[in-house]
């Protein structure tokens, strides 16, 4: 598995989002500015989180992007797979019964895959959330959060 541009630059906007109060939006540009992002691009990639439900957006000069749920309940599989990213490391075809080293090849992957799917859509971003929290008290009340 890969992480494109669209998974990264997504997980670290609703990281953002989670870590801004919860109760007013959070503008694009904001956001981009924090994290060091292309305004339009993670406009882009907000709208498509708008689509799958996992930010609602507010109209206004206040407005802006919130989490639609709370952190704990969107996983990391979640937002990649809102974006398009694929973690599908299998070819699209099974391989000849008879070639049992790409059977073997084969059966290992899809466990692995298996595994990773799992593991993504277990991880919360509720759990990035206080990663981030334990690594920022760590560095000092000064440190600028950077995803």
């Amino acid at each position: 598995m890969k992480l494109t541009t669209r998974g990264h630059y997504s997980v670290k906007a609703l990281l953002d989002l989670s870590l801004q109060a919860r109760e007013q939006p959070v503008s694009v540009n904001a956001i981009a500015q924090r994290q060091d992002l292309p305004a339009a691009y993670l406009e882009k990639l907000l709208i498509e989180l708008r689509r799958a439900g996992l930010v609602k957006s507010v109209r206004g000069a206040q407005g802006g992007y919130q989490l639609a749920r709370s952190s704990a309940q969107i996983s990391l599989g979640q937002i990649l797979e809102a974006v398009g990213e694929t973690i599908d490391p299998l070819p699209r075809h099974q391989p000849d019964a008879e070639q049992a080293e790409d059977w073997v090849t084969f059966t290992l992957w899809n466990r692995l895959h298996q595994k990773l799917k799992e593991a993504l859509y277990s991880i919360s971003l509720e759990d990035l959330y206080y990663d981030a929290r334990s690594w920022q008290a760590a560095q000092g009340e000064d440190a600028i959060f950077i995803v």
